[in-house]
């Protein structure tokens, strides 16, 4: 009977400590479960944090090459067109009148056109293809090279952030041809493979050795902007053989 009675408190202090063990464990699993979770919160407000950062950053300095264009273009070109009509319109010859008139005609939209750019509304409405053209476009009339875009499709309705982080990588890698490469053609194809499509900015210019970051930071910044839209930055060079770069769009 003492036996029974002893196996009886030996089955109850093991069910007791059994218990006691699982609800530890338990707990500590609950409590590990809610760190972990914290952690991600944390982590996650970080990424979202480091994301909203290159998005203002990207629109800042979008904003201070936009204002530097326009100063350009008030001080060389609309300043030299109303110049010229004040000229036309000091002569007494109606022909001149009449062609002075043009001219400020043609001042007029020429501040229209600039006005829009003092703010980001034009990236809601502009394609990447058609920044793409106009950046294209604005390299050839320079004299500085020749420029081709090929595009297999349209790339439309891009949300905000992505098409900004697009607008300034495609400008710092044509920026970086421009400083550093001296080629004789820039090409730029917006093509697609199955479901993924792809930006490739190719220059036939000098080149560099890649594998020695020769770039600095400048070529690290462009991967990581692509990889705050969930994209991916890929470049290929080799001295003398121009270079290549891939950009690859989140799906």
């Amino acid at each position: 009977m003492e036996a029974s009675e002893d196996q009886i408190y030996v089955i109850i202090f093991a069910t007791i400590f059994l218990g006691g063990i699982m609800s530890t464990f338990v707990i500590s699993m609950v409590f590990i479960h809610r760190q972990r979770q914290a952690q991600n919160r944390q982590k996650m407000d970080q990424i979202k944090s480091e994301h909203e950062k290159t998005l203002l950053n990207i629109e800042n300095e979008i904003q201070q090459e936009t204002l530097t264009y326009i100063g350009r273009e008030l001080h060389d070109n609309i300043g030299q067109l109303l110049s010229l009509a004040k000229l036309n319109f000091g002569s007494i010859k109606p022909e001149k009148q009449s062609e002075g008139k043009e001219i400020l005609s043609q001042a007029i939209q020429e501040v229209r056109g600039l006005s829009k750019q003092l703010n980001l509304d034009w990236v809601e409405t502009l394609s990447i293809n058609e920044f793409v053209a106009q950046q294209l476009a604005r390299i050839q009339n320079t004299g500085f090279c020749e420029t081709s875009l090929e595009a297999d499709f349209e790339l439309l309705d891009l949300p905000k952030d992505q098409k900004l982080v697009l607008i300034r990588v495609i400008q710092e890698s044509l920026n970086n041809a421009i400083k550093h490469a001296s080629p004789e053609t820039i090409q730029i194809r917006i093509h697609e493979s199955g479901n993924v499509k792809r930006i490739l900015i190719k220059d036939d210019g000098r080149g560099f050795d890649a594998s020695q970051d020769s770039q600095g930071s400048g070529m690290f910044n462009l991967r990581k902007r692509m990889e705050t839209i969930g994209g991916q930055f890929e470049l290929s060079s080799a001295i003398g053989k121009g270079t290549e770069i891939t950009l690859t769009l989140p799906n």
